[in-house]
């Protein structure tokens, strides 16, 4: 027993003093790394030590494999699925060690070419403006990347050598992407002919070629972004805004979230405002300008908005309109007057008119830019202010200056003459406006005026002038407006409107005002080519009138009632503008109500002269009994002189004579000498003119002129008694006189007084 273990001890000894050391080992490497894709290039590498001058032995599932023998590297140039196996090597030489220990097996694995996947995170809803994360995976290590998008373009968003990339997606919709993933294949030998490039192995002293191997390109991995919401700001009312107004600015993002709102004045956060979609300024102040902007935030998906364009809140003075008038110098009676409350500032305005005092409880409020006077009388002249205001509590402008409407009876029969007679017109079509129909047209110009112009005249870019003639051969619509006649001396005609369109159908009314009891037609007028389908509407103050097929209506008897804003529409040219129709009183009334006064006279003077001729029958009858018969006819007797008949122009005289026998004559004859005097002697004429219509309905003045004549005069200058005392004489006169009179009928006048020496009191009643 001791004799073994002394042996054990003595061997060990003779081995540690002969220098044997433990026998090296080899290692087997793949470059790339396993696994390597079916038609890459492989290389493996048998790894013994560097201190010893190795021979290698390969081998593949246990078999020699004879054509990497004696290399230290063995390369594959196409790899296949025959490669596939179990690699050994070990190294020999001829110094000490002689061999070294075999390998351990490495297996090469050949699967088919890889094809890669795109992962996409984050996968919920994607907005604009959202940055996303995509993954490239594929199998083993070693690679680098190519990323395509829409259309299939490299692109390399952070870099090829990276399976990563984060987009931020800008526009709304749904895009692809699609990943590709390559890799170097070295090679050692140069039996590889062609190669992509080259790179320097330090550890071995040389260069190495390569050639990229590219895996199939990745599905497509679909991102669909939604349009993230973008929030916007309105301002009420709009800009600018006036000192001392309130304004609010409200913050819009859309329905179906709840944001919270973060605004924004001139890049620097408005804390008073956080939070609220509406910031409102109840009084504005020049310190509130500058440019406002609004964004939202919030828990859920999209968890913030677009930040809105800015928007730039102007701060002004307190406005003032300006007053003007369609009228140029005094408005004629019956004429229309148009005064225009002009404000250049933005919208939302109310209008506010006064008259004679800037009196708020009085104040007309038509709430329209325009206060139209349909017909202009003596008690509309005066001092004019406008005003607007908007909001609630209401915000005022300040009140324009003072316009004075001055209105004068002076009225002219003549008008403007318009050529074609129709108040609307064609684009490119012509109108000629004279004022040669005027008594005296020497002097007379045609004027205008529209909104966008103040007053003008022919001269003045209108069209050309022939006289008073004012002829423009290519209308256009600024040639909308107002226009009348106007002479040096400020007199005017009765103004008309004009209105020109570029559109394809017209209304054809009448330019002047239409009499009460004519009849009028509208027609429908189309640019050319004319339609085959005539059928129109027609329209009153919006309000559908009549359908017509033959494009045009007709109201046989105009009425006042008719007066209003007229169009036409037809179903495929469209519709006309509107035209204001006026109608005016027929003079058939004047007629009517002079005859109606003077038959109310004559009835008045029939039952007068019955009564009292029953009351001088009755008292002759008494005296005719008391008297002898040649006292009947004594100078105070009742006289009834007549002629044989009424001739144009007599005098038909009913005297009646309630006086005592004894009245002295002269005092009869005194009593149609004193018309002079006061009191119940006075004479009162009332005259009333009639007319005439011609054959078409417009009256004419007729020379003829009746006078009703009442007279009462008491003997009794000092009487009291309101009644009539005998001797009180009673005139009724009525005179159908012509412009040829009998000289002797008027020398009957008041006891063979002529009318020019009889002190008379007319008054007058003119239509």
């Amino acid at each position: 027993m001791e004799f073994r273990s002394l042996s054990v001890i003595l061997l060990l000894t003779v081995l540690i003093h002969s220098g044997q050391t433990a026998r090296p080992k080899a290692t087997v490497t793949i470059h790339p790394a396993n696994p390597v894709f079916i038609g890459e290039t492989v290389t493996l590498t048998c790894h013994i030590g560097s201190r010893h001058h190795w021979q290698y032995d390969w081998f593949k599932n246990s078999k020699p494999l004879s054509e990497a023998q004696w290399r230290k590297e063995y390369t594959i140039s196409n790899v296949a699925a025959s490669h596939r196996g179990a690699y050994t090597c070990k190294g020999r030489q001829s110094t000490q060690p002689r061999y070294s220990e075999t390998s351990d097996a490495v297996t090469l694995t050949v699967p088919g070419k890889p094809t890669p996947t795109v992962r996409v995170d984050p996968q919920s809803s994607v907005y604009t403006g959202d940055t996303v994360t995509l993954t490239c995976e594929v199998e083993s290590t070693g690679w680098e990347f190519l990323w395509y998008k829409d259309p299939l373009q490299p692109q390399s968003p952070v870099g090829k050598e990276t399976n990563t990339v984060r987009v931020t997606v800008s526009h709304a919709g749904t895009t692809e992407f699609k990943c590709e993933a390559r890799r170097k294949n070295y090679f050692y030998d140069g039996s590889y002919q062609h190669y992509d490039g080259y790179d320097y192995d330090y550890s071995n002293n040389r260069y190495v070629y390569y050639y990229d191997y590219n895996t199939q390109t990745s599905a497509p991995a679909v991102i669909t972004v939604t349009a993230r919401p973008k929030a916007t700001v309105t301002i009420h009312p709009a800009s600018p805004v006036f000192i001392g107004e309130t304004v609010t600015l409200t913050c819009h993002i859309g329905s179906g979230h709840h944001w919270q709102y973060d605004w924004v004045k001139d890049s620097k956060p408005l804390s008073e405002a956080q939070q609220s979609k509406e910031y409102t300024i109840s009084n504005v102040a020049a310190s509130h300008r500058g440019v406002y902007t609004c964004n939202g935030t919030q828990s859920t998906q999209p968890r913030y908005s677009e930040t809105s364009d800015a928007v730039t809140l102007t701060v002004s003075e307190k406005p003032k309109p300006e007053l003007t008038s369609s009228h140029k110098g005094a408005a004629l009676i019956g004429n229309p007057v148009v005064l225009y409350c002009k404000l250049d500032q933005s919208a939302g305005w109310r209008f506010y008119w006064s008259k004679h005092t800037q009196s708020p409880e009085n104040e007309t409020k038509p709430e329209t830019h325009s206060y139209t006077i349909s017909s202009v009388s003596v008690s509309d002249g005066g001092q004019y202010w406008c005003r607007a205001g908007r909001g609630t509590p209401v915000y005022y402008t300040h009140y324009s200056d003072a316009l004075w409407i001055n209105v004068t009876g002076t009225t002219r029969s003549d008008s403007l003459t318009v050529s074609p007679s129709r108040a609307q017109h064609f684009s490119a079509g012509s109108l000629s406006l004279s004022c040669e129909g005027q008594s005296d047209s020497t002097g007379w110009r045609v004027r205008r005026y529209t909104h966008s112009e103040k007053v003008s005249n022919c001269s003045s870019g209108l069209g050309s002038v022939t006289g008073s003639t004012c002829n423009i051969s290519s209308l256009s619509t600024s040639h909308t407006g107002v226009y009348w006649c106007e002479s040096e001396s400020g007199e005017s005609s009765n103004p008309v409107n004009i209105t020109v369109t570029n559109g394809a159908v017209i209304l054809d009314s009448p330019v002047h005002p239409v009499t009460e009891g004519d009849p009028l037609t509208l027609r429908c007028l189309y640019r050319d080519p004319k339609p085959s389908n005539l059928t129109a509407e027609f329209y009153k103050d919006g309000s559908l009138l009549q359908t017509q097929t033959t494009g045009e209506m007709t109201i046989r008897t105009v009425s006042k009632s008719d007066e209003g804003l007229y169009h036409c529409k037809h179903p495929e040219k469209g519709e006309s503008p509107q035209s204001w129709i006026s109608v005016r009183g027929s003079d058939s009334k004047t007629v009517i109500l002079a005859v109606s006064v003077v038959l109310s006279l004559v009835l008045i003077l029939i039952i007068i002269l019955g009564l009292f001729w029953c009351y001088k029958k009755k008292k002759g009858d008494q005296q005719n009994t008391n008297q002898t018969p040649d006292q009947s006819q004594s100078p105070g007797s009742t006289q009834l002189q007549t002629d044989s008949g009424p001739e144009p122009g007599d005098l038909t005289y009913a005297e009646i004579d309630l006086k005592d026998k004894k009245k002295p004559k002269k005092t009869q004859d005194k009593l149609l000498e004193d018309d002079s005097a006061g009191g119940s002697g006075d004479l009162t004429y009332a005259q009333v003119k009639t007319k005439k219509k011609k054959s078409r309905g417009k009256a004419t003045p007729s020379t003829e002129v009746t006078y009703s004549q009442i007279a009462m005069k008491s003997l009794k200058q000092d009487s009291k008694d309101s009644g009539p005392e005998p001797g009180d004489v009673i005139y009724a006169q009525i005179d159908l006189k012509e412009k040829k009179k009998p000289k002797k009928t008027q020398n009957k006048l008041r006891g063979g007084k002529s009318r020019e020496e009889a002190d008379t009191v007319y008054s007058e009643l003119k239509n």
